[in-house]
């Protein structure tokens, strides 16, 4: 168990969302979002599919164009001008359901591109960055491999140390275990079990509620894009407030 006492959260605001709105045509997917994350809070995003959690995440680093409100990511407001978004985006981690590797590079030169080519670190200095976030996700006798030899888990656990790479100040996760065997979604979340016992801010979307209950300050539980309910773990897995979030709870904890 992670011991969630020891982790800070300051008061200082990582994210800031206020009456964000967002419609793919007639569709109106995500409605009045208001949320506020402080530095080194850990929030689980849950809810059933299609109710647009996915879509929040990636409206905060702007993989997704928002219609309506505000969003701001570590004191830059997010508009359409590419330089807020180059400046957010290089701040803020990325690690999705599919891991988006380079299937022609291997995993040291997956996880060394960024940083060579957006932040302008020397070669042998980034390389030394991707061993030792290779390391700390467990594989770095993979380096030299290309991600088709790699299993699913291994890959998932690349793509997060190739986020590292970046020493981004918030990382988003993405269902980041639900293209996985169940006995590789263990390695994943170990993985972000100790992301978080080092004050990472993190948003994740995931229907691990294990995790959920071990690792979040707080989760937040959507439903036709909006946020119904949010609590820290304890309240919301004990004594959910609304009868949607009931619901979901009994679906998918079987109680």
């Amino acid at each position: 168990m992670v011991d969630t006492t020891q982790m800070t959260v300051s008061d200082e605001v990582a994210i800031s969302i206020e009456k964000m709105n967002k419609w793919y045509g007639q569709f109106h997917v995500l409605r009045d979002i208001d949320l506020t994350v402080y530095r080194g809070e850990r929030i689980v995003i849950a809810g059933p599919s299609g109710s647009g959690k996915s879509t929040l995440i990636r409206c905060i680093n702007a993989l997704e164009e928002h219609q309506a409100g505000k969003i701001v990511v570590d004191g830059v407001h997010l508009t359409s001008d590419l330089k807020n978004i180059d400046a957010i985006r290089s701040e803020v981690g990325m690690c999705f359901q599919h891991f988006n590797l380079f299937p022609h590079l291997t995993i040291l030169e997956n996880c060394t591109l960024a940083p060579i080519w957006v932040r302008k670190i020397p070669k042998r200095q980034a390389e030394e960055t991707a061993m030792h976030f290779l390391e700390k996700v467990k594989i770095p006798d993979q380096a030299h491999k290309y991600p088709g030899q790699l299993s699913g888990g291994q890959q998932q656990r690349v793509a997060i140390a190739r986020s590292l790479c970046m020493k981004p100040r918030i990382m988003l996760f993405d269902e980041p275990t639900s293209a996985l065997d169940p006995e590789m979604i263990k390695e994943v979340l170990d993985t972000m079990v100790e992301l978080a016992e080092e004050g990472m801010t993190m948003l994740c979307v995931t229907h691990e509620m294990g995790f959920a209950r071990q690792v979040a300050n707080r989760v937040i539980f959507m439903d036709q894009g909006q946020i119904v309910e949010q609590n820290e773990p304890e309240e919301f897995f004990n004594n959910p407030q609304s009868e949607r979030t009931k619901l979901f709870l009994s679906q998918i904890l079987g109680h």
